[in-house]
């Protein structure tokens, strides 16, 4: 059985495993960033235990949990980063490095429970209109069509605003409503879109791109240009999004609202897991009571005896 090799230092364990998340696993910055920072966490939480990250045990892991619960961190949160151990301590099993798991067995918080906020249909429709009204302009500027379209994709495919950043033009199939979207490490999958993104991006694209692109020299790949013709950033979008809803709203919850709204029109749990792009369905079933309390009103429309038991009962 391997045994654990102490004489590698946290610091340079954490530095190999960014490294193998960023260029085995194909990991985002961002992502890489987050993992990176939790094993720092944990480390400096065993440090002060006098142990180290590959003789770490599963009441080191647990008492890790426990001191962020006192730290009035969220369950989600804790959730990912028990995930991201768990990550990790499978790298070090794979490649021999330690021969124990010290999260096997740690339950993780019951965070999927936990119902993401998402706005109203008709909350989501006042939004629409608003970038619609600027869009639809007979001078409307490169940046609304290019809003308008955001915010219709955002909608309309749940997409992550970083899948949004990074769309190139060449990933539309508008004449097929559908976009190409690269996920979490890079995964791609074909997300379809309705007729009002379809009509959005092709606004965008036939008068408000060629401007944009033209402002920058006209040498970018990606699909959404900043004033200047630079690729857009993830913190434009944020702050686009919470003006537009006058704060209510972010591209995250855009993207919970779409979940949510179609599984309130009767789509199952595995369709919008793969319209969102979720590895596991474990993430996706936050939407199951949702999805239940369509059940049960369909089962009260059509089944007879529903139907007999609320005739009784009115």
């Amino acid at each position: 059985m391997p045994v654990a090799n102490n004489a590698v230092s946290d610091v340079v364990l954490v530095r190999e495993y960014r490294t193998h998340l960023k260029v085995e696993r194909g990991l985002r910055p961002l992502s890489c960033e987050a993992y990176q920072r939790d094993l720092e966490q944990f480390a400096e939480f065993l440090e002060g235990r006098g142990g180290t990250l590959m003789a770490a045990r599963q009441e080191d892991v647990a008492g890790w949990m426990k001191d962020k619960r006192e730290h009035a961190v969220e369950s989600r949160s804790i959730a990912r980063k028990l995930s991201c151990l768990r990550g990790f301590y499978r790298w070090l099993l794979k490649d021999k490095r330690v021969g124990h798991d010290p999260t096997v067995n740690i339950e993780s918080p019951a965070s999927w429970k936990v119902l993401p906020k998402s706005l109203a249909e008709s909350e989501v429709g006042e939004m629409l209109e608003v970038t619609g009204v600027a869009a639809r302009a007979a001078d409307a500027s490169g940046a609304a069509l290019r809003d308008h379209a955001i915010l219709e994709l955002l909608y309309a495919g749940g997409l992550r605003v970083g899948e949004i950043v990074s769309l190139r033009q060449e990933d539309l199939r508008l004449e097929a409503a559908s976009v190409q979207v690269r996920g979490k490490g890079d995964k791609e999958r074909i997300v379809p879109i309705g007729r009002s993104a379809v009509e959005a991006l092709e606004a965008y694209v036939q008068r408000g791109r060629p401007g944009l692109l033209k402002a920058g020299g006209g040498m970018q790949r990606v699909l959404f240009l900043s004033v200047r013709g630079h690729a857009l950033t993830t913190q434009v979008v944020w702050s686009m999004v919470r003006s537009v809803s006058g704060g209510k709203a972010s591209p995250h919850k855009l993207r919970h609202s779409c979940a949510t709204h179609m599984v309130e029109h009767g789509a199952d749990l595995r369709t919008v897991q793969t319209l969102l792009g979720h590895a596991d369905i474990a993430t996706t079933q936050v939407y199951t009571h949702l999805a239940i309390d369509r059940l049960k009103a369909v089962h009260r429309l059509h089944h007879p005896r529903a139907k007999r038991a609320a005739e009784v009962g009115a």
